[in-house]
Parts: C-alpha cells; structure tokens; sequence
C-alpha cells in the first residue's frame, strides 16, 4: 500500500501536469488564481505545437507504441462487448460502423485537422465526414394517396368533402366526369357541388355541359348562381338562351346597365332594353325607368344651370350636395318637393307632374312633401299639404298617413309647440292624444283632454307637473275652480226646489 502511494506521489511530482490537492485547504486561494492563470495562458500553449505534448489519462504520451497498443485493445474489446450485448437482446438493427474521422480531440480545440489545416468550429461542423444517423422521419404513405390513388368517383368527392387534395384531371371520360357530378349532388354539399361544377365548365364543351345541366336541376341551379356571382355574363346569357329562358335572359342583360357611369349612354342602353322580352310588370318597370333618366337629365342641366347663376333665392339659401341622376323615384320626389314645389304641373319638375306621370300612392306622395316643406319649416305648405274642401265649400283636414305620423315628422323636423298641438288635436284616438301631447309637452292638449273627459284628478296630477306661475298652471286653476262653483251652484238649486 505504502509502494502504490510513494509511485502516485512521484509520478505527480514528475509530470509536466501540475496535479490540483483537494486536501490542502490553506493554499486553496492560491491554486484557484493558479487555475485562472493557466487557463488565460491556454492560447499561448496551445499556439506553441513545439513546446507542447500530448499525454492520456494513464500518463503515457500520445502517439507512442504503448499507447497505441492500448487503444486497440480497449477499442476492440469495447465492440466486442457491444455486439455480444446486441445479440442476447435480439435486436433487428444493424450495428452503425464506426467512421473514421479526420478530427482529433486536441486538432479540434487548436483549430486543425490531422492534415495540418486550419478550420473554423462551423466548418467543423458543417463538414461533410459527419453523418447523422437519426432514423429519417418520412411521410404516412397515406399522405401519398392523396396524388397517386385511383380514388373512385365517391371517394374522390368524400376526401373533397373533408377537405383532402385529390386531383380531378385524371377523370377523362364523360361517364367519369357525370358520375363525379352526381355523387357530388347525392352529398348534398355545394361546396363540392360548385368546385366539380368549374372543373366540368373548364373540360366539357358548353353545349355538352349544357345539356346534361338540364337534366341535373340542382347542378344547373348552383351554376347559375355561380356564374351570376362571378358576373360572368356571356356564359350565363348563352345558359339561358339555351334553356329558353326569355324572360331571364331579358333580366340579365337589363342588369348590365349598373356598370355603366355616363347617364346619356346609360340612357341610351335603357331604350333599347324596353324592346326585351319582359313580362308585362317587369316591362312597366324598364320604361318607368328609362322615363325617369330622361328627366334627371333635364332637371340636373336647368338646375345646374340656376344654381350657377345665383339667381334663384333657394339655391343660394340651400345649395345642392349631390346630383340627381341616376337617384331613385323616390329621392326625385323629394328633390322636387324641396326645389320645385311651387311649379306647375306642365313642367318636367314639377312634384305634380311626377306624382301623375309615375303614379305615386297618395300616402307615399304626402310622406315625401311633408318631409321636404317641413325641413324648410315652411308650414303653410305642410297646412295647405291636408286641408281638403268638400262639394259645399267646407274645409276639412285630413291625412292619408294618420296625424299621429304627421306629428312624429313634424316633431323630427324642429316644429313649433304651436304647430304640433294643431295636429295633435287631430289624432282621433284618445290615448294616442295623450301619450304624444305629454311627450311634447303640448300642455294645452293635456288639460282641454282631461277637462273633456272631466277628469279632475288627472288635472290635479298633471298640475303638478307644469311650472308655477306658467300659463299651463293658470288654465289648470281656472278650470278647477269653475267646477267647484259650478258643482256649488248645482247643489244650491237642489236645496232651494226641496
């Protein structure tokens, strides 16, 4: 024991290695500066290949007889012990050979290879006597079937229907292609549908995909909402022509005039689309339209012309925002109303003349006006708007829309409290009165409304309401006061006639 001690202590004492002590506390500060200090000067030693010899962990230098003779052996007896280990455990894997490398432990830290050139750690590692022997992560071979597979006709629109990628260019034949469709259509998925649909419209020719559509409803239905979706208006026209559709032919080719801006070539396209094959509603439509046109381009030119000019007050006091071409009846009506409204009804824009020669409804017609006089707070007009005469020469109002209506537009526009009680009154239902005269504070309604239904208890609540000292507060007294005397003076005649 005491022979194995004394060698250790003299091969540590005779090696160029300085051996670190953990047993001597007392010079552990100085060793730890020791070990900093080598490990600062490592570049120079490691420069300095002259200077410097290589030795293994059994104290024998490296690249010598004896060494090399020990690596062997440990070598070969270690994959010796591999392999018998891998047969008593069955393993199907072959044994990895061991690959030689061109790298040494020591090469690779100074930055040389065994051939003496330098190299950098990511050439090192990139380079190509490496080899990663990781099992290769390949594909589910049924990821391979979406783009190899013969998939039948249902298959192929099941895997649509999930969502797979399957390619139908291989389905060459009519029969194939039809038998697609119909599976597509028994699925009942229009995704599906649709997507089978552009694939037959790309492959067939029109007239064959066009007959057989005829005979599939469904399929034909789904390409005409496609093909109207896609404005792809020559194809869709020659489907209908082909089904002998006059009438949405006619419709189809009306709808065209949306992309045309210019209001003379959109005037010009509408007339020659009075002479299609419409139904006989949608024929009025098509000329009430194209009449229509005609007069916004007369309007918009005079107007135009007026509002340039500053000679009309109510151009200069409310100047257009927008142009009237191409606007709705409606609109038209309004714009008339609000501009137009005191001219003759000879005149192009005259409310009047566009009430007869469109046939407006009476209620759609005193909507429109009311609107328009009632923004200009032009009230005699609104008045005028639903005072009627009758044989006898008695004036009467009333309202096509009901005055409750009447009130609401007027109330939106910013009316006086004097105009809104005038038509308040007019609204026959009692509750209805009273709800709208309460909510726009017409208090004059309120109090003549309870003092008909003799209500005196609601006039003493609704008194509390109103300001003190207003004339509302005043009428309330008066009238409670008048009821006391009247009931007084009814029970005195009792007395006096007993």
């Amino acid at each position: 024991m005491n022979k194995v001690k004394v060698d250790e202590e003299e091969y540590w004492n005779s090696s160029k290695c300085k051996a670190f002590t953990f047993d001597d506390e007392d010079d552990e500060l100085l060793q730890l500066k020791e070990s900093k200090r080598t490990v600062n000067s490592l570049p120079d030693i490691v420069d300095d290949d002259d200077d410097l010899e290589k030795f293994s962990w059994s104290g024998e230098p490296v690249g010598s007889i004896s060494w090399s003779i020990k690596e062997t052996a440990s070598s070969s007896s270690s994959s010796s012990a591999s392999e018998g280990r891998d047969q008593q455990k069955g393993s199907s894997y072959a044994a990895i050979p061991k690959q030689s490398s061109s790298y040494s432990l020591s090469s690779f830290f100074k930055g040389r290879n065994k051939h003496g050139s330098f190299q950098s750690l990511s050439d090192a590692l990139t380079d190509t006597g490496f080899k990663n022997y990781a099992p290769e992560l390949r594909r589910p071979k049924a990821d391979y079937k979406d783009y190899n597979s013969d998939w039948s006709p249902n298959d192929t629109v099941r895997r649509l229907q999930r969502g797979k990628v399957c390619s139908l260019e291989r389905f060459h034949s009519l029969q194939d292609k039809l038998l697609l469709l119909d599976e597509a259509v028994a699925l009942h998925d229009g995704n599906v549908i649709t997507a089978i649909l552009i694939f037959l419209k790309r492959t067939l020719k029109k007239e064959i995909l066009f007959r057989e559509l005829e005979l599939r409803q469904v399929a034909l239905r789904h390409l005409i909402h496609f093909l109207k979706e896609t404005e792809d208006q020559k194809l869709l026209l020659d489907l209908l022509r082909f089904l002998d559709r006059t009438e949405e032919v006619a419709l189809t080719q009306y709808r065209e005039h949306l992309t045309i801006s210019d209001a003379e070539k959109r005037k010009e396209f509408l007339k020659s689309c009075i002479g299609l094959p419409f139904s006989s509603e949608d024929a009025a439509h098509v000329q009430d339209h194209y009449t229509l046109l005609e007069r916004q381009i007369i309007i918009e030119a005079n107007d135009k012309h007026l509002e340039s000019s500053g000679q009309t007050e109510i151009f200069r006091k409310y100047p257009r925002k927008a142009s009237i071409l191409n606007m709705p009846l409606v609109t038209t009506l309004f714009y008339s109303c609000f501009y137009h409204y005191t001219e003759t009804e000879g005149t192009f824009s005259s409310p009047a003349n566009l009430k007869k020669t469109f046939k407006i409804p009476d209620k759609q017609y005193v909507l429109t006006a009311l609107a328009a006089r009632a923004k200009l707070r032009a009230w005699h007009d609104v008045d005028a708007l639903f005072t009627t005469k009758n044989w006898l020469g008695y004036t009467k109002k009333r309202a096509p829309i009901g005055f409750h209506r009447v009130v609401e537009i007027l109330q939106r526009n910013n009316a006086p409290v004097q105009v809104l009680q005038e038509y308040v009154r007019l609204v026959e239902d009692v509750e209805t009165k009273l709800n709208l005269a309460v909510k726009y504070k017409c208090h004059d309604v309120v109090i003549d409304t309870y003092k008909d239904l003799k209500d005196r208890q609601q006039l003493m609540a609704y008194r509390c309401k109103v300001e003190r000292g207003s004339p509302a507060e005043e009428k309330i007294d008066v009238i409670l006061s008048n009821a006391v005397r009247k009931n007084t003076l009814y029970f005195m005649h009792l007395l006096k006639h007993r």
